[in-house]
């Protein structure tokens, strides 16, 4: 659910949705000045107060075109998130009471929506690199919570730390069933916005940490791919990168 905490998954669908499922539900802002504009952690950092997970653990959203998979425009048997408040209730996506504690919660009138490719950037997959990760710890003095950044997909591989900051168009990654390959529009190193600032669940700001990677990363972490072969992911699975073309301003 766009902009709430996610749920950690042991295997997952991507396809032409991107990660299936991913951001298939948003809540609308509904007040008077923003009526209608999807709500986002960037408006409201108290949304990672709350998390949405789908109904079959550690699985995520079901293959496109399998029975619920949500590509009736998230009808019928399509699986529907649950919430978890900061009080640690669970809501039904359905249930009556829930835009309420949402809207007192979030400090604003809403609605929900429910539609499949609500991303940003298109129907794209942000990967992250475990290598990174852990340099980007060491050179802040300090781990860093993967769980900041929001990836789709996270990889260890035997790439040095941040060699995917040049990645250039072409650049394929195959794990599992899947290939993603850095290719079309907002694709390529992930320019950060200020919620990596923000610990995981919205309570303590970093800003250091946003500081550093505009200074010394030119406030990339990640790369930004598209699905280029549709499959499943499962945890442990082989992941392999393979350079696109040399950038020549490089």
């Amino acid at each position: 659910m766009k902009s709430l905490r996610g749920e950690e998954l042991q295997e997952a669908r991507f396809d032409a949705r991107g990660l299936a499922g991913d951001r298939a539900y948003a809540l609308c802002d509904e007040s008077e000045n923003h009526a209608g504009r999807v709500l986002t952690v960037r408006r409201r950092v108290e949304m990672l107060h709350w998390r949405a997970a789908y109904g079959s653990p550690g699985k995520g959203y079901p293959e496109k075109g399998s029975p619920g998979d949500g590509s009736r425009g998230n009808d019928g048997d399509a699986p529907r998130p649950t919430l978890t408040g900061p009080d640690g209730v669970t809501w039904d996506w359905d249930a009556p009471g829930l835009v309420d504690a949402l809207a007192e919660s979030l400090g604003t009138p809403l609605s929900l929506r429910a539609a499949d490719g609500q991303q940003d950037r298109g129907p794209t997959v942000l990967v992250t690199f475990e290598a990174s990760l852990a340099t980007l710890g060491d050179e802040l003095g300090r781990p860093v919570d993967l769980l900041r950044f929001r990836p789709n997909l996270h990889l260890e591989t035997d790439a040095p730390a941040f060699d995917e900051e040049a990645w250039a168009p072409g650049t394929t990654v195959t794990a599992g069933e899947t290939e993603l390959t850095v290719t079309g529009d907002h694709s390529g190193p992930c320019i950060r916005c200020v919620v990596p600032s923000w610990d995981p669940e919205g309570r303590e700001r970093w800003p250091e940490l946003q500081k550093w990677l505009i200074g010394e990363h030119e406030n990339k972490f990640g790369v930004i791919m598209r699905v280029t072969r549709a499959g499943t992911v499962r945890l442990g699975d082989r992941a392999t990168a393979t350079p696109g073309p040399a950038d020549p301003h490089r």
